[in-house]
């Protein structure tokens, strides 16, 4: 039986030589794979209060959408910065190669909302670090962080973890 780590494709020295670019469009171009990822996804939130889904750009946004959906709740965009149309509050992070800055819609959310973050893959975590605060800063809370993949070995989870934050993989690729 095929897991979601059998539906991810693995490109060598992409985008720089010695990265394994763990390519998650395999997994969304698969049917059966991204129903069990969207499933899989899903499990462990069974019975929770969730009023909004929060996806990181971009492909948080395709795994978002369709939790949203399944948990028929309301879907969030976190943008990069100058990507969205109305007022915005912003948060900058760091990159392996210097910072960037995503957005949040200021009227996004309602403070005491409980909101799941999504994204594809956790790395550093600064990215999702990022989310959260921008999340916070409008009073709402998140309830978890949930990805397909995580670089263990690159501290995004103990980053988050070390927030308090619940953090949710559906695989993991040690030694990248």
């Amino acid at each position: 039986m095929k897991t979601v780590q059998d539906y991810i494709r693995t490109i060598p020295d992409f985008p720089h030589k010695g990265i394994m670019f763990r390519d998650v469009t395999t997994l969304f171009g698969d049917p059966r794979g991204f129903r069990m990822a969207v499933d899989q996804m899903l499990h462990p939130y069974a019975g929770q209060q969730i009023d909004r889904v929060a996806g990181l750009e971009a492909r948080g946004f395709i795994l978002g959408g369709a939790l949203a959906h399944q948990l028929s709740v309301g879907f969030v965009p976190i943008r990069k910065k100058g990507k969205l149309p109305g007022k915005t509050i912003e948060q900058s992070y760091t990159l392996e190669y210097g910072e960037a800055v995503v957005e949040l819609h200021d009227d996004a959310l309602q403070p005491g909302e409980k909101v799941l973050l999504v994204d594809d893959l956790l790395a550093t975590g600064g990215t999702m670090e990022a989310g959260i605060k921008l999340i916070e800063r409008l009073g709402a809370e998140v309830i978890s962080c949930a990805v397909v993949i995580d670089l263990p070995d690159l501290g995004g989870r103990a980053k988050l973890e070390g927030m308090g934050m619940d953090v949710q993989a559906l695989c993991a690729y040690a030694g990248d």
